[in-house]
């Protein structure tokens, strides 16, 4: 009995040790990284709209904020990011046989910094890119854009938080 009571005990603290590094969002964080830097993505794409750094940036600390329970910091991170938007860009992809555009495609790029203060090995510099495809007919201004804005946005934050946290 006293060997069955020890064999418990020992897979119970086994078991409890190989589950302390994960979670239920995927996430490889270290248990002594606590905190967040999210600096702010400047546009220096040729092309600029001008609510896109702001809500890139947004999104991305948004994102870290409901995903980990890491707290958001401005300055000093233990994980810190930074970097720009690098590709605004509208580009023709179907043509009618009027020589016009039957579909036009938005691909935004972001360059990023991120810096692992507690494990350098971690550190990357890397562009992250996503694209939105719309009809030819389309102004891309307003819901327009905001839908182009959401998948894109959303794509490229998660693959950010992605090539960072979860490793993968």
């Amino acid at each position: 009995m006293k060997k069955v009571n020890l064999l418990i005990l020992f897979l119970s603290l086994v078991t409890y040790q190989s589950c302390g590094i994960y979670s239920f969002t995927g996430t490889n964080i270290s248990p002594d990284v606590k905190t967040v830097q999210i600096d702010y993505f400047p546009n220096e794409a040729i092309l600029v709209e001008p609510s896109l750094s702001q809500v890139f940036t947004t999104e991305l600390r948004d994102l870290f904020d409901t995903q980990t329970n890491l707290t958001s910091v401005n300055s000093g991170g233990d994980l810190q990011f930074e970097g720009e938007i690098t590709g605004y860009k509208i580009n023709p992809m179907t043509a009618t046989a009027e020589q016009t555009a039957a579909q036009n495609r938005l691909t935004i790029t972001v360059n990023v910094r991120f810096f692992n203060n507690k494990n350098e090995d971690d550190n990357f510099e890397k562009s992250f890119s996503h694209y939105y495809d719309y009809g030819g007919d389309v102004q891309l201004i307003g819901s327009a854009l905001d839908d182009a804005f959401d998948e894109i946005i959303e794509r490229i934050a998660q693959d950010i938080f992605n090539a960072s946290v979860a490793k993968w």
